[in-house]
């Protein structure tokens, strides 16, 4: 019988290998150009960068929208679609002129009232943007390329803000887009970045195609992250969603794809071995896995129920179950990432021992009655699967009812932004991780919001000391002050429990060794990149 398993899991490997290779060599427009074709971790399911922080979402972004700032390989921010910019003397204003000739997909040029539409729109999304615009006292356009930022007080977050390199990234969108209510997907695709994209291709659960876009105007300044001149080198990019890994590692192998963007590392070492795969880690940080809680409803609207939690995980089985060899990942207690500058075990080391009696006792302080508390399981999102894996048997230790609902991760995208009661189609609880460019501070780590329902990241935690103390920081000019006040956020956050950490791991990618100017970042960046 196990024989006969292995032997139908094979076929229907090979079975799916042979589609996509079918899909591929079919593929319109595949000889009109260089092509690379990647294999993506999720389905893109949304193409609103500012809707959701799903990380497909944001890459989709990056290869059709451009940014006024971005970061460059030291994180510091550089301008993008800025030319120029001034402050003035007392701080309160920043005048900001865009590089000419920048056009829209469309043709339309790049006006500076679409940049102030959309910099309006992500700040009503986005943790950084949300501060920015606390101090913001108004955003007027001077001309078609120049716009000015007028603060209400000094503020030193102004280009880092603008700068953010990952979720939600500040795109610039055309103006009648930005128009678009924050909290409603945009549907059209219309950007001024280095691609454009083929919606007519676009087949949801599939595959998603970007082609060069001819009118881009690349910086001079050479690549470096997000920033410098993104010269463009390929025709053509074909995005392909296979679900499972041993799919996708054997159309890599066998050269069907250039590049695979999410490889699970107990795949690495077969992938190591072979001579024309390079593999790459994303970022020398890593992820931050996370359990986060929905705050909304019983529960864990109770602080007792949010705090059992703490008690429960064990971060190293969660990395054991994650990402396997021990090389690859490491138990951490700070919210603001292990190895990064804001790094404090504050308010952590009491709950390095796991300790299953005290979760039950404080599930059991908390109220609870027993009702199943609904788990989302993204069963395409290796990382996240296993952790939910992990998180179940922990609930059931400590005699927690739990409903596992399986679900790719688009869907889990859509349902986590659900406020309804869980036994209403909402959710308790679901398995995420972050890059450290996402978490590595308090303004720029939405998880740490206690902003309520209307600022704070899915799972809407409400604690006005957290909010309080984020401010504070983003106001703090003094290394020392801000010290202090992440230490005392960190305990704050241990208090209430905005999420579980559950350890700091590796991302892994692989690419065949013909393509070549891949740049090293924890986002996928396709400027510089070719095919020999």
């Amino acid at each position: 019988m196990r024989n006969l398993r292995r032997g139908l899991g094979y076929s229907l490997r090979l079975l799916v290998l042979t589609c996509i290779c079918l899909c591929v060599l079919t593929s319109p427009l595949l000889a009109a150009g260089n092509t690379l074709k990647m294999i993506i971790t999720t389905d893109l399911k949304s193409i609103d960068p500012f809707w959701t922080t799903a990380y497909t979402t944001r890459n989709y972004g990056y290869m059709i929208y451009d940014t006024l700032f971005t970061l460059d390989a030291n994180l510091q921010p550089q301008p993008q679609m800025v030319e120029t910019w001034t402050v003035s003397p007392d701080g309160l204003m920043y005048t900001f002129a865009l590089r000419p000739g920048l056009k829209w997909h469309d043709g339309a040029p790049v006006r500076a009232a679409d940049c102030v539409a959309s910099l309006q729109r992500w700040g009503k999304r986005d943790g950084m943007g949300q501060m920015l615009m606390e101090v913001t006292q108004a955003l007027e356009v001077v001309d078609d390329r120049t716009f000015t930022l007028t603060l209400q007080e000094p503020y030193g977050l102004v280009l880092p803000s603008l700068a953010k390199i990952s979720s939600y990234v500040p795109f610039m969108m055309p103006e009648r887009v930005a128009n678009t209510d924050a909290f409603t997907q945009i549907k059209e695709d219309s950007g001024s970045g280095p691609f454009k994209f083929v919606a007519e291709e676009w087949v949801p659960g599939n595959k998603v195609v970007f082609v060069r876009n001819p009118d881009y105007i690349p910086r001079s300044e050479p690549a470096s992250y997000a920033a410098g001149g993104k010269a463009v080198k390929l025709d053509r990019i074909e995005w392909f969603y296979i679900p499972d890994q041993a799919t996708a590692q054997a159309a890599l192998a066998a050269g069907e794809m250039d590049f695979f963007e999410g490889v699970q590392l107990d795949m690495f070492p077969l992938l190591e071995r072979h001579p024309d795969i390079s593999m790459a880690f994303t970022d020398p940080m890593g992820n931050q896995g996370w359990l986060r809680l929905n705050h909304l409803h019983p529960p864990f609207n109770n602080v007792k129920a949010r705090q059992a939690m703490l008690w429960m995980v064990n971060q190293a089985d969660y990395m054991r179950a994650v990402a396997g060899n021990p090389k690859f990942w490491r138990t951490c207690g700070a919210y603001f990432m292990c190895g990064a500058p804001l790094e404090t075990d504050a308010g952590a080391t009491a709950f390095q021992t796991q300790n299953l009696e005290k979760a039950k006792q404080l599930m059991k302080e908390a109220g609870y009655d027993g009702r199943p508390i609904v788990l989302m399981d993204p069963t395409d999102s290796p990382s996240s699967h296993n952790a939910s894996l992990v998180t179940a048997q922990l609930l059931r230790k400590i005699g927690v009812k739990v409903q596992v609902q399986a679900m790719d991760w688009g869907t889990l995208v859509s349902r986590r932004a659900e406020k309804k009661a869980p036994e209403e189609g909402g959710w308790h609880m679901f398995h995420t991780s972050w890059i450290a460019p996402d978490v590595f501070n308090p303004v720029v780590n939405m998880g740490v919001s206690g902003g309520c329902m209307d600022k704070a990241w899915f799972g809407w935690p409400c604690d006005e000391r957290l909010e309080k103390l984020r401010s504070a920081w983003a106001r703090a000019t003094d290394p020392a002050e801000q010290k202090r006040l992440v230490t005392e956020l960190q305990l704050a956050a241990y208090d209430s429990v905005p999420y579980v950490l559950t350890g700091q791991f590796m991302g892994l990618r692989a690419y065949r060794k013909n393509v070549k100017g891949v740049i090293a970042a924890p986002v996928p960046f396709f400027w510089s990149v070719s095919k020999e």
